[in-house]
């Protein structure tokens, strides 16, 4: 039995294959980690600057942007350094602190999807009452309820983890997850399997608010060529983002529990890293192109720069 401390170390066993191939990952994961920061950090700045966009559809996509900010800074620098290094291993403290993080985002970005559902509902089903149930106190409590109750779900987790005495330190991935490292325990983690499946009726019950407010978008929509369009510009980008993320997870997390020690390790990082990696970077694109606003926006601010240029 290993008596948990901060000085102790795991190994994260995920890159043990890819000896020969460092380079070429390492090259691609900083040019992907500089693109996601990039693409979200900018459409933060377009909607924080441009007053035209400062409506809730919009914050509340600045604020996935700042989620997938979050969620790229818990998983790039660990993995930019592996891929540099001989040895894979962290400090329990900080394979903790990347749990808390990554697992923060995962959560976060559903709670955001929620909200985002929730105010497209109400634009589309109910545009007349829109500004009187959006108002801007609705709107910050949405927006701490996306962070802080995920937070707070993160936290009760990690509680119950740091109590486990551990039997071993090797980790089956590029990156550190709540549910491998109780995976090493040496005692009965029954209290971590009820947290679990908690936080998992909750993601449930978010993802039933999502399909609610889509079937009463749908039906509002197919009445009217108007309702029509808007639903094809405001809301498939939210249902892709949605879709990509919550499928790739429930792949991640079917295959942590459930799947084989004797799969490929390569088509292991792919299903555990594809939600880490894709959405954070795709997502200001998708809806950058998308949104009709954000690109006249793009449009004006590259013009302010090529005048002042001039």
């Amino acid at each position: 039995m290993e008596k948990v401390s901060s000085e102790m170390f795991l190994i994260l066993a995920g890159l043990n294959e890819t000896r020969g191939d460092k380079n070429i990952y390492f090259g691609f994961s900083f040019v992907s980690y500089l693109c996601t920061l990039f693409v979200n950090l900018s459409l933060i700045l377009i909607i924080s600057t441009e007053k035209i966009l400062h409506e809730p559809m919009y914050i509340f996509l600045c604020n996935l942007c700042v989620n997938g900010i979050v969620g790229a800074m818990g998983f790039y620098p660990k993995i930019l350094i592996d891929l540099m290094s001989d040895s894979h291993i962290i400090s329990y403290s900080a394979c903790i602190l990347q749990v808390c993080v990554i697992h923060t985002y995962i959560l976060s970005e559903l709670a955001n999807l929620t909200a985002m559902a929730y105010d497209r509902y109400v634009a589309i089903c109910k545009p007349l009452e829109y500004h009187s149930i959006m108002t801007p106190r609705r709107l910050r409590n949405l927006i701490l309820t996306a962070w802080f109750f995920p937070l707070s779900q993160i936290l009760v987790g990690l509680y119950l983890t740091v109590r486990l005495p551990l039997c071993g330190i090797r980790i089956e991935k590029v990156y550190c997850s709540n549910w491998d490292i109780v995976r090493l325990s040496c005692s009965d983690y029954f209290l971590n399997n009820l947290h679990s499946y908690s936080v998992l009726v909750s993601c449930i019950i978010q993802f039933g608010m999502i399909v609610v407010s889509y079937s009463h978008i749908i039906r509002a929509s197919i009445s009217s060529r108007a309702e029509q369009k808007k639903f094809m510009e405001t809301c498939l980008p939210h249902l892709i983002t949605l879709m990509n993320f919550i499928l790739s997870h429930l792949f991640d997390v079917m295959y942590a529990r459930y799947g084989s020690s004797s799969s490929l390790l390569p088509l292991r990082n792919v299903l555990s890293i594809e939600y880490l990696v894709v959405p954070p970077l795709l997502n200001p694109l998708i809806y950058g192109l998308k949104l009709k606003q954000i690109r006249r926006s793009v449009w004006r601010l590259l013009s302010r720069r090529i005048n002042i240029l001039k």
